[in-house]
């Protein structure tokens, strides 16, 4: 469920071809084990604005969830570009040395938080993922090579300057696996196919409502591709766009 959800577009083809199906089996399968009667109608009617009213509220709130976690993941993105560039600074000073050696790699480290941002292959992040802990590990080391040299509270800012580099990289990561809960998408989905067989089975048959009420299946599962959209980190059109590391990367290598 979470692959299926995972890709934006092959989710809305496949809602659409689930919700029309549907309508049909409410219009032409249940209308026939069960006629609606007309004087059952205004009850029907109370049922089916119910249903769909908790349908908005859900894709509502799934949305309102969803664009909250895109602000959270650019946010986080230029938290990172600007504790790169706030060690960048800080490395001016300790000794020329390990202050040279801190510089070129942190300016690899920013090439290779950009190349993770903008990749959706999956070997290449592997081998980004991998590149990039090895850098970690090397940053860390002249950090403590800092603090033994200089015990003082330079040094020390220096160190907290490159542990608030690192940490920003997981509080990146974290930000990209917390998605919208695989509970919620079940519920939207189940309310919204129950809202379809409801709209199918209140039509009164003619072929020109019968094309007018696919709107529903195909409106629906627009909005909840949408929402797998912007909800989904690598996947789909809506994406961070990494413009603070771009902008930091340029600045750091003029």
């Amino acid at each position: 469920m979470a692959a299926f959800v995972g890709h934006p577009a092959f989710l809305f083809v496949v809602l659409v071809a689930l919700f029309v199906a549907a309508v049909a089996f409410g219009a032409y399968i249940l209308r026939r084990i069960a006629p609606l009667p007309e004087d059952d109608r205004e009850d029907f009617n109370l049922v089916q604005t119910a249903t769909l009213t908790l349908l908005a509220l859900l894709v509502g709130f799934s949305l309102s969830m969803a664009v909250g976690r895109y602000d959270q993941r650019k946010n986080l993105e230029e938290s990172e570009a600007n504790a790169i560039g706030t060690e960048y600074a800080r490395a001016d000073l300790v000794s020329a040395a390990v202050g040279a050696k801190m510089k070129a790699g942190l300016v690899r480290y920013t090439k290779l938080r950009l190349a993770d941002f903008r990749t959706r292959d999956r070997q290449e992040l592997e081998r980004i993922h991998r590149d990039t802990a090895a850098l970690q590990d090397e940053l860390w080391r002249l950090a403590t090579q800092v603090a033994q040299e200089q015990p003082t509270p330079i040094g020390a800012l220096v160190v907290a300057g490159m542990n608030d580099v690192l940490n920003s990289q997981d509080y990146t990561e974290a930000a990209r696996i917390n998605r919208i809960p695989l509970g919620a998408w079940i519920l939207m989905i189940v309310i919204a196919l129950c809202g379809c067989v409801v709209q199918g089975y209140g039509t009164k048959g003619t072929l020109r409502r019968g094309l007018l009420i696919t709107i529903l299946p195909v409106t629906v599962a627009l909005s909840l591709a949408l929402i797998a959209d912007i909800d989904s980190p690598r996947a789909g059109f809506i994406r961070v766009q990494p413009l603070d590391l771009t902008r930091l990367l340029q600045s750091l290598t003029k």
